[in-house]
């Protein structure tokens, strides 16, 4: 997300305060400096950059401010406080009534994205349970509803629209109709694209309002045209009743700062911003939330939302088994459902403290919600005595034919299996230990529940089955703990009856170890110790001391020169390229030319 550029400039402006031996004037206009300059070069308006430097320094005055305050934390909360008055326009945005039949209608330039966009919100209300379906009354475009019945046919959302008819009027009015005798609770009517300056368009714009009598218009914007936005908004305020703004293409260009403060002048409450091209590219807009995950501080308040929608509480079952630590296969996989509900996996780890919005690539995004997916189809060949077993690696041990069975009806290797149920046994083996601490799952406040010693040991368990890049990265990520007061890291951090932090790190261990270090930042590994040469003809027995000596003491498994573990070895010397699995824990040397 080219946004994280601009939150990266900021947090670095204001964790150069930390640098600072004292805090003076001279400290504070450096630090408004380069704060400016990155908004500046976000696109933001320069009457609205002079107004939040003014009012940063009227409110922090250094010569009058007591002693003992921390000047610090002061400047820092004062330059977080404007930063979302930038983004807020002081206006609640419109929200629809559950049980009655909302009406929304979409308008905005050509190429903004408002077909897509409607597809987005269609399919973000449906899976919080809503009845909703699409129009499409854009008779304008070539193409356009093709392509809004693609999008509706992928996500299964019902829709309307004609081939023959030309008439928008008709069709939106024919379509709302439909849909109400229906029952249908939100009803997305997307319109034809137009410019501020094309009359025509704007007059039939506002006809298709007259005959449907929307309760939402929502003006859909691209971002990439920066603080011009904020002429086009009031265009189309001028012409009908804009109640919301979606903001599109926020991860593709680098005036998106300037055009969420471009419409936040205009006193247009922004509803949802587009982080991408894919359907779950889509999020709920809030000003403070969103200027804490720019900054890098997370989004509490919003993860424990994501966990509670989820409704784990409500499995009794899960929570009786967990209670006498069991975990079966079949409830991982009813775990990696409730992942795959919570959306894109860096949506959530921006959530987090510490973590930004772009701390995972979209590249290893996608390979791990595609391993995920491997992993779900891999269980999907497996039995219900094998699902149900509450030790199921136990199962496949006895009898390893299981293991080949399920690789051949999954379609992997027996490998893969093997990779599944080496993750299950990790997690296992944490839950057997969380069902011996008592009253864990007692519900209500864990820090009541639970001793401080017991949550340390369970906080010390998931570390080991986190990835060490991520917990290096959650230590060397202060960025909360400076903005808000609030250590991160802390074993107890409350807000309202939760034991949030606890609660993200716990559910970010379990994400990571169900999504797999691939899906961490690859860094180059460390340089490797040089082995001592082997003779010809060294025995096997030799290398594993060799082996051994190097603490790696792994199990040596035969492999073909010809197999993809290591290249053809070209003399007997060649084990010394070893590559090591760590997947599988073995150390597989080519053995070619090698003693027996």
């Amino acid at each position: 997300m080219v946004l994280a550029d601009l939150g990266r400039k900021i947090t670095s402006a204001l964790r150069s305060l930390s640098n600072a031996t004292i805090i003076n004037e001279e400290v504070l206009n450096a630090m408004l400096k380069e704060v400016c300059t990155a908004l500046l070069e976000a696109d933001v308006n320069i009457k609205l950059v002079k107004q939040l430097r003014e009012n940063v320094k009227s409110a922090i005055d250094l010569e009058e401010m007591a002693s003992g305050l921390n000047k610090r934390k002061m400047i820092q909360h004062a330059v977080f406080k404007e930063l979302v008055k930038l983004v807020d326009p002081g206006v609640k945005a419109w929200t629809p009534t559950k049980g009655k039949q909302n009406v929304i209608m979409f308008v905005g330039l050509q190429g903004s994205g408002k077909t897509t966009t409607c597809s987005k919100l269609a399919y973000y209300y449906q899976r919080k349970g809503w009845k909703t379906c699409l129009i499409c009354a854009d008779t304008f475009r070539a193409g356009a509803f093709d392509q809004l019945k693609q999008n509706a046919t992928k996500a299964r959302i019902p829709f309307y629209g004609s081939y023959t008819e030309m008439d928008p009027v008709i069709i939106a009015s024919e379509g709302v109709e439909k849909f109400k005798n229906e029952n249908f609770e939100i009803i997305i009517v997307d319109t034809s694209g137009r410019h501020k300056q094309e009359d025509s368009l704007f007059e039939e714009m506002l006809q298709v309002a007259n005959a449907i009598q929307p309760d939402n218009i929502v003006y859909v914007m691209d971002a990439s045209i920066g603080q011009a936005c904020e002429a086009q908004a009031k265009a189309f305020k001028d012409k009908v009743d804009v109640a919301s703004v979606i903001v599109t293409k926020l991860d593709g260009h680098a005036k998106g700062g300037g055009a969420l403060s471009a419409v936040a002048a205009t006193k247009s409450p922004i509803i949802f911003i587009g982080t991408g091209e894919h359907i779950d590219d889509f999020e709920p807009f809030k000003t403070q939330p969103f200027i804490s995950k720019l900054l890098g501080m997370g989004d509490i308040e919003g993860l424990i939302d994501k966990v509670n929608e989820l409704k784990l509480d409500d499995n009794e079952a899960l929570i009786e088994k967990l209670k006498h630590g069991q975990f079966t296969l079949r409830d991982m996989y009813e775990q990696f459902q409730n992942i795959m509900k919570m959306g894109p996996f860096s949506q959530i780890l921006g959530m987090i403290p510490g973590f930004g919005t772009d701390f995972m690539s979209k590249g290893n995004e996608q390979e791990s919600m595609a391993r995920l997916k491997k992993l779900m189809t891999i269980m999907d060949s497996m039995n219900d005595q094998e699902l149900d077993s509450t030790d199921g690696a136990k199962v496949f041990s006895k009898q390893p034919g299981r293991i080949q069975r399920v690789a051949r009806g999954s379609g992997v290797s027996t490998r893969d299996v093997q990779e599944l149920l080496t993750q299950y046994t990790k997690f296992a083996q944490m839950v057997k230990k969380m069902g011996g601490i008592k009253g864990l799952f007692k519900g209500g406040d864990m820090s009541k529940n639970v001793s401080q010693s017991q949550m340390a040991k369970l906080n010390q368990q998931m570390a080991k089955m986190m990835d060490p890049r991520v917990l290096h990265h959650m230590v060397s990520q202060n960025a909360a703990d400076e903005l808000t007061g609030i250590d991160p890291y802390a074993s107890q951090v409350q807000v309202g009856s939760h034991d949030v932090t606890g609660a993200a790190r716990q559910w970010l261990s379990i994400l990571w170890m169900w999504a797999g270090p691939e899906a961490a930042p690859q860094k180059a590994p460390p340089s490797p110790r040089p082995l001592p040469a082997s003779p010809a003809g060294a025995s096997r027995a030799s290398q594993a001391s060799v082996c051994e000596r190097l603490g790696c003491g792994a199990r040596l498994a035969r492999r073909s020169p010809a197999t993809p573990s290591g290249p053809p070895a070209p003399s007997p010397v060649a084990w010394l390229g070893a590559v090591r699995d760590g997947a599988a824990g073995e150390c597989h040397f080519p053995t070619a030319g090698l003693g027996q």
